[in-house]
């Protein structure tokens, strides 16, 4: 196994024990982490946004397969199962992420997945009908970006 590839397992075992200390051990200090709700995070407001989705996913079941990395880059796939808690609805995220790799470290994260979908199951009717619209997708992201403001005025 490339020592990538062990990286992003060291990763992703991590988060299934919600251990987020271990999860940020694996990323560089200049890390750069996006999926489709946050966006842009770098450094120390990366680290606190998986510290922020540990604490608080208290039901929180992650999987993951699908790792490959070379000495530049890897990928996998992964899957989170929680609820959420602004509306009790449980959600299934299907996620394919990007890593790549600077001084043995994760420089980069993208995690991709299909938020019309998470939007369905997380806000129920609503977000089934009108998760698409880009002001409903502006205003899950607004709201994430808040909660983790309010997170790391509270955690610095």
């Amino acid at each position: 196994m490339h020592k990538n590839e062990q990286l992003i397992e060291t990763f992703y075992k991590a988060f299934q024990k919600r251990d987020y200390k271990s999860m940020i051990e694996c990323y560089h200090d200049e890390i750069e982490f996006s999926d489709m709700v946050f966006i842009g995070l770098k450094g120390h407001k990366a680290k606190s946004m998986w510290r922020m989705l540990c604490e608080r996913g208290k039901d929180l079941e992650i999987t993951f397969s699908g790792i490959s990395a070379n000495d530049q880059t890897g990928k996998a796939h992964w899957e989170a199962q929680y609820t959420f808690s602004i509306t009790g609805r449980k959600v299934h995220n299907i996620i394919e992420a990007s890593f790549e790799f600077r001084d043995g470290k994760i420089i980069k994260h993208q995690d991709t997945f299909d938020l019309w979908r998470w939007a369905g199951m997380a806000l129920g009717l609503k977000g089934k009908l009108i998760g698409w619209l880009p002001p409903v997708q502006a205003a899950v992201k607004k709201e994430a970006s808040k909660n983790l403001e309010i997170f790391l005025s509270q955690n610095p």
